[in-house]
C-alpha cells in the first residue's frame, strides 16, 4: 500500500479485489449487470473500439482528463455499463464502499452528416458483416472518423454526470465509462449505432439501393453497340430486303433396303413352280 499526503493509496491488486467483491454483491441483486472486463493492457482491439477511444483523445477538452479513467477500466472498476439509444448508464467503483452512478447522454448524428456518409458509402459497403467487422475501404474509415463531421461524437455532442464528490468537469469515473464504451464495442459493435440513434441496416440498404438505381438508369439508356439494318447495308455495300424468303428444303429420298439373297432365291423358285403348273395345264 502506497501513501499520498498522509493518506494510504490502495494497490492495483487491492482495487481489483474490492471491485470483484462488489461485483459479486451486485450480481445477487441484479443478474443482468454488465461489467466491463479488459483482458491484458489493451483497452480496445476492434476497429470500432479503437476508433471510439482515439476520437475522444483528439479533443483538447478531453485529452488531459480522459487518461485518468484508463487504470479504472483495467482494474475492473466499471461494474456495470448499459448502452441504449443516445444514453449510457454505469456504476463505477471508487475509493468508497459503494459505486458511483454515471450517466452519459450523446446526441444523434446530424441529418446532413448522415446523408453525406450514406452518399460516400454507395458502392463501397455490401453487407452488415463488413460494416460491423470494420473491414471496409480506407476512404470510409476516414469519412467515419472526420473530426466533428463523422459518425463519432464531438465534446459538444456529449453530456455527462457523476454523483461522486469530485468537482472536476470530467472525473475519473466518467472517463472510465467513456473508455468502457470502447471496450464494449469490441464484442458488440452494433451498440455504436444504437448509441448514436442510427439504423445500421439503413446505411447498407440505402447505399446498395442508390447503387442499384444508378445501374438501372444506365441499363435503360440506348447503347451504340446495336447497329440497325441501314448501317449494315452501308458498311458492307449490300441490299437488305425486308422480306427474305427462306430456301425450300429438299425432299428427302428414302432409299429402299436391298433384298437379301435368300429372299431372291425363294421368289425365283415360286416363279418356276408357277410356270410348270401352267405348262401342265396347257398340255
Amino acid at each position: 500500500m502506497s501513501y499520498y499526503y498522509g493518506w494510504s493509496q490502495p494497490t492495483v491488486a487491492q482495487k481489483r479485489a474490492v471491485a470483484r467483491k462488489k461485483l459479486q454483491q451486485l450480481r445477487k441483486k441484479n443478474p443482468n449487470i454488465k461489467p466491463v472486463l479488459v483482458e491484458g493492457n489493451t483497452l480496445a482491439r476492434s476497429w470500432w473500439g479503437k476508433a471510439w477511444n482515439s476520437n475522444l483523445e483528439k479533443y483538447a477538452d478531453y485529452h488531459n482528463r480522459i487518461g485518468r479513467g484508463r487504470s479504472y477500466v483495467r482494474n475492473g472498476s466499471v461494474l456495470d455499463l448499459q448502452i441504449m439509444d443516445g444514453k449510457v448508464e454505469a456504476l463505477v467503483m471508487g475509493t468508497g464502499s459503494s459505486p458511483y452512478s454515471v450517466v452519459i447522454k450523446i446526441k444523434p448524428v446530424k441529418e446532413a452528416i448522415l446523408k453525406h456518409v450514406q452518399k460516400v458509402c454507395e458502392g463501397k459497403l455490401e453487407s452488415l458483416q463488413e460494416l460491423l467487422s470494420g473491414k471496409f475501404p480506407e476512404t470510409l474509415r476516414e469519412i467515419f472518423t472526420v473530426k466533428g463531421k463523422g459518425l463519432f461524437p464531438s465534446p459538444r455532442d456529449i453530456e455527462f454526470d457523476c454523483d461522486c464528490p469530485d468537482w472536476a468537469s470530467m472525473c475519473k469515473h466518467v472517463a472510465a465509462v467513456l473508455y468502457g464504451i470502447g471496450v464494449r464495442f469490441d464484442k458488440s459493435p452494433e451498440l455504436f449505432f444504437e448509441l448514436r440513434k442510427m439504423e445500421m441496416r439503413d446505411l447498407i440498404t440505402k447505399a446498395v439501393h442508390s447503387k442499384s438505381k444508378q445501374l438501372l438508369k444506365k441499363s435503360t439508356r440506348k447503347t451504340s453497340r446495336k447497329i440497325d439494318d441501314s448501317e449494315i447495308a452501308r458498311m458492307f455495300n449490300i441490299d437488305m430486303e425486308d422480306n427474305i424468303k427462306a430456301p425450300k428444303a429438299k425432299a428427302l429420298k428414302i432409299k429402299k433396303k436391298p433384298k437379301s439373297k435368300a429372299l431372291k432365291i425363294k421368289k425365283k423358285t415360286i416363279r418356276k413352280k408357277k410356270k410348270t403348273k401352267i405348262k401342265k395345264g396347257v398340255s
